[in-house]
């Protein structure tokens, strides 16, 4: 693997500094080939660094920085008037080549501001995307699922071409073969739902390059009916959050039931090793990491509120889309037609 270099918004997220250094020397250390830029306040890092016994790095380096995009933020105000951000300085510096990604836990709607007005989106796209994968049934697979946050309401034309992206970046990363794409919906009958979703369905059924297989409900998420499925960013947003508190819930149950009594903790000893592969695999901290998808750069989207290891997860996320050139693969394909003309 060559060398390359990730900027980080360190000061986004609910904890900010305290999780995002963590997780970057947890990088630093495991990743030989890995450069970081740490974006934000300098003497704060610099304290956080001291903090955790970390001293300078010749693959850790500081870019300062003297504001903050608050999670209150609006976006556009984010945009306007926050230039000198962590977060605007980690896009800035993908866009410069600087950096050939970047990672933040920040607020969502100012990353897409921000990033989408910098970066700009790939030729036939007009908004991006956050996607990431979710587990399935099946140990080997997982489900690519957008948008989850970054467009609250998509029309037609937006979904359809959420489809075709999502598509691409099945077959360019998981290497599938005519990846099976869905449309999120509130039943499989092509009767229901919103005028926009019928139409994207339409559209989509028409496309031959795109194995469009009709409509899923939220319980099909994790069957492995479908590679990709596409919904606009309200519903991803909710389906993917109610996700993770299942998740989280069956995973904390579980460690409460194997710990309340002598007989339940030998019965966790003799099943431990199935049990920890069980449990790390609901765990929805291994998942942690949208990309925004679409765009002329790769920016990665890590949840607010992230512990150490979920955004180590997210910065290794970034590493593997720019191993895989994630954003030159789908410009390509775009170009070969996928996209309607406008």
């Amino acid at each position: 693997m060559k060398n390359l270099t990730i900027a980080l918004d360190v000061m986004g997220g609910d904890k900010g500094p305290l999780i995002t250094i963590s997780s970057a020397i947890m990088a630093i250390e495991q990743q030989a080939n890995l450069h970081l830029i740490l974006c934000g306040d300098e003497n704060i890092i610099l304290a956080e660094l001291k903090k955790q016994s970390f001293s300078k790095h010749p693959r850790l380096s500081i870019f300062p920085t003297t504001e903050v995009v608050e999670m209150t933020d609006k976006p556009s105000s984010a945009l306007r008037y926050k230039k000198n951000s962590s977060m605007r300085k980690a896009v800035d510096l993908v866009h410069q080549g600087k950096a050939q990604a970047c990672v933040s836990a920040g607020n969502t709607g100012a990353l897409f501001a921000i990033a989408h007005f910098v970066l700009k989106t790939l030729p036939g796209v007009e908004r991006p995307a956050l996607i990431t994968s979710l587990p399935t049934h099946r140990q080997d697979k997982h489900v690519f699922m957008l948008d989850l946050g970054a467009n609250v309401f998509c029309d037609a034309t937006v979904l359809y071409q959420f489809a075709v992206m999502g598509s691409v970046l099945a077959e360019q990363v998981d290497g599938l073969k005519h990846p099976k794409v869905a449309l999120l919906n509130m039943g499989e009958e092509e009767i229901k739902g919103s005028d926009h979703i019928k139409l994207a369905a339409s559209e989509l059924a028409a496309n031959p390059e795109v194995n469009y297989i009709g409509f899923v409900e939220g319980s099909d998420i994790f069957t492995n009916k479908a590679d990709v499925i596409v919904c606009d960013g309200f519903v991803g947003n909710v389906a993917l959050k109610t996700c993770e508190g299942v998740a989280r819930l069956v995973y904390e149950k579980a460690k409460v039931f194997f710990n309340q009594s002598f007989f339940a903790r030998l019965l966790g000893k003799l099943l431990t090793p199935a049990l920890k592969k069980l449990l790390k695999s609901l765990n929805p901290d291994q998942y942690n990491g949208a990309s925004l998808i679409g765009l002329r750069g790769i920016v990665v989207k890590s949840h607010g509120n992230a512990n150490a290891k979920a955004f180590y997860t997210a910065i290794m996320e970034a590493v593997k889309e720019v191993e895989r050139q994630v954003p030159d693969k789908i410009k390509a394909k775009l170009e070969q037609g996928l996209l309607p003309k406008p």
